[in-house]
């Protein structure tokens, strides 16, 4: 098994960039690639809570995942289990990988942490890799554009 790890600064409060890690609304809005919506998103960002993500590629196709919560600790830290149930990376097809969320409060923002691990192979964490940072990259992007509250 091997891990992927990217870290990310948002200038945004970390219960902010908690809440679009958590909420269907928020989830929707930066998961998958650069300006492609979420097709469909169930979020119930609870230990033991399930989540449905399905999401367009730039190849016309759609990938979904579905997981489990497996750890919930506002406004810090975020673990889940990630299982590929529709297209996705063709090594994870039978596997559950697990993705884990940490934020730490930094000058004018947050320090994001995410680590994918349990991932089958060097490939799989290539391949995975080469996803997130579009996805972080809306994250923070969405994040940095809001108002302040």
């Amino acid at each position: 098994m091997t891990s992927i790890t990217l870290v990310r600064r948002i200038a945004a409060r970390p219960s902010i960039v908690f809440e679009a890690l958590t909420t269907p609304e928020g989830v929707a809005a930066w998961w998958g690639p650069d300006d492609l919506p979420a097709i469909a998103t169930v979020v119930d960002a609870r230990v033991g809570g399930a989540f449905r993500i399905r999401f367009p590629t730039y190849d016309g196709e759609e990938h979904e995942a579905v997981g489990e919560y497996l750890e919930v600790a506002p406004p810090t830290r975020l673990v889940m289990s990630w299982r590929w149930t529709h297209n996705g990376v063709t090594a994870e097809a039978e596997g559950i990988s697990r993705i884990e969320f940490d934020l730490r409060p930094i000058e004018g923002g947050v320090e994001l942490t995410v680590t994918h691990a349990d991932l089958r192979n060097e490939a799989s964490a290539a391949i995975h890799a080469l996803g997130w940072p579009d996805s972080l990259f809306r994250l923070r992007r969405l994040l940095e554009a809001a108002p302040p509250t």
